[in-house]
């Protein structure tokens, strides 16, 4: 079982930068893929970025790429995502999810989730 705890987002000014922070509980956290996803305001789910449990293997949504950074810290249990010249079309809620098994952007893959932190970007 882990549990998810996200944080870091808020409001930012387009071309601005968050840091978002996922905090995971359970001394099995190196063991999973993690991801992060978002969901804006009337739209599907979708998938951000993920990193293998190692952090040798990371994956991006195309329209992150180059803006965004996904890294861990498996010592403190903790998931990153660096987001820099954030649009406005990246505002959303981001979730963090963990999966034992698989790497991708399936979000059905995935087992664990957070709550979600919304990240607000103002044109």
């Amino acid at each position: 079982q882990v549990q998810l705890v996200e944080s870091g987002g808020g409001l930012v000014q387009a071309g601005g930068s968050l840091r978002l922070s996922c905090a995971a509980s359970g001394r099995t956290f190196r063991r999973y893929v993690m991801g992060w996803f978002r969901q804006a305001p009337g739209k599907e789910r979708e998938f951000v970025a993920a990193i293998s449990w190692n952090g040798g293997r990371t994956q991006y949504v195309d329209s992150v790429k180059g803006r965004f950074t996904i890294s861990r810290d498996n010592a403190k249990n903790t998931v990153y995502l660096q987001m820099n010249s954030l649009k406005f079309e990246d505002t959303a809620v981001y979730y963090c999810a963990a999966d034992p098994d698989h790497f991708g952007p399936r979000s059905s893959e995935y087992d664990y989730w957070g709550q979600g932190t919304q990240v607000t970007v103002s044109s």
